[in-house]
């Protein structure tokens, strides 16, 4: 049976690009700690940075759903792949690919669809993380543009971007009102960029601290109208959670078929573990948790696509399915055992890469809040 519905085709198209070109590679990658440019090139190449934009702007014309298709697949290879890509379609080049010049849509957009320049989304500060308003980078106005000084810390991609999206403050006294993007290159004056995290997980993803000493910039590369940067990220926040929940169905369910084979071979007292009740019962909760998990996030996706507001479902979603990932790569290590601890076995990689899901998109302290508001406390 032909399947022509194009979120299959999508999907088994990653499907078979994870299992050829990333599973055989993901356990050197991720020891060698580089970047995986030439997975990174070989992505581009499918068309699945532009996945989220129309073809007549250089994109592939898909959606939010197919966007999460996408890097769910990508996860279940190699978090750290899957998360610069996901830089790559979403933060790094929406603000650019909706407020920038056609000057700087053919000189950094347009290459970065193509995998040949490398964006990053500068947003979190060492006092600013969940608190946007304590956001203390200044863009301030000049005769001729906007000088920005502050400092970016935890930037996905920092250490190799090739241009940055940076949210300012243009106004202290106007506090969230005062928050803007702009979109700054690399090589302007007054940039300079620390050397990369050593982290626990998604080590070959580069994140670094990136600083702005009086970096001018023209007037054009402020990014939306004064005053709407926070209601701009409003507008993609929702993506951002379910992609990020797309991402811990990817982890789960690589825990889960390992954890599934490794029961079904390893013998203990005469027969296979996976034959062990409480074995069995570690598997029937990573099944259904990855059910519930994918009905929150696709429900969520599919509203994205139907511009129905929700920022409750995605955030659900998002905070279900990585609590449900980090919970099962934790039980995978468990059913290895020992082994588990070796770092031969992707279990131990996939329990470190489930943290790094934690943070992204709002630490769970803050979407548990925001969910209890939700639902009338």
């Amino acid at each position: 049976m032909i399947r022509s519905n194009p979120e299959h085709l999508i999907r088994d198209s990653m499907a078979r690009f994870v299992d050829k070109e990333v599973i055989p590679q993901a356990q050197q990658i991720d020891a060698s700690g580089e970047f995986p440019m030439e997975l990174f090139r070989k992505v581009g190449e499918m068309g699945v940075f532009g996945i989220r934009y129309p073809r007549n702007k250089g994109g592939s014309g898909g959606n939010t759903t197919l966007y999460c298709i996408i890097h769910e697949e990508l996860a279940r290879g190699l978090m750290s792949l899957a998360a610069v890509s996901a830089m790559q379609c979403l933060m790094g080049t929406n603000f650019l690919f909706h407020f920038g010049t056609q000057e700087m849509h053919e000189n950094f957009f347009l290459p970065a669809m193509k995998g040949e320049k490398i964006p990053c989304f500068c947003l979190t500060e060492p006092e600013a993380g969940s608190d946007l308003g304590a956001v203390t980078t200044l863009a301030q106005r000049t005769k001729d543009g906007f000088v920005i000084n502050g400092m970016k810390t935890w930037v996905t991609n920092g250490p190799i971007a090739d241009f940055y999206t940076v949210l300012c403050q243009t106004d202290p006294a106007k506090k969230l009102r005062g928050l803007n993007f702009f979109f700054v290159p690399r090589e302007t004056p007054g940039v300079s960029v620390s050397q990369p995290f050593e982290t626990l997980g998604t080590r070959t993803t580069r994140m670094s601290e990136v600083a702005f000493t009086n970096v001018h910039i023209p007037f054009e590369f402020m990014l939306g109208r004064e005053g709407e940067g926070v209601s701009n990220l409003m507008s993609i926040l929702s993506e951002i959670r379910a992609m990020t929940a797309a991402l811990a169905i990817g982890l789960l369910r690589a825990s889960m078929a390992d954890a599934i084979q490794y029961a079904k071979e390893r013998m203990a007292f005469g027969r296979p573990i996976g034959r062990y009740q409480l074995i069995q019962a570690k598997i029937a909760n990573m099944a259904t948790e990855l059910e519930a998990a994918r009905l929150l996030t696709y429900r969520a996706t599919k509203m994205i696509d139907d511009k129905t507001p929700c920022l409750k479902e995605a955030t659900m979603a998002k905070y279900f399915a990585t609590e449900a990932a980090c919970k099962a790569a934790d039980e995978a290590t468990r059913i290895f055992g020992a082994y588990g601890y070796s770092m031969e076995y992707t279990v131990q990689r996939y329990y470190r890469d489930s943290r790094f899901l934690l943070y992204g998109g709002g630490t769970h302290e803050v979407l548990q809040t925001n969910i209890a508001r939700w639902a009338g406390l």
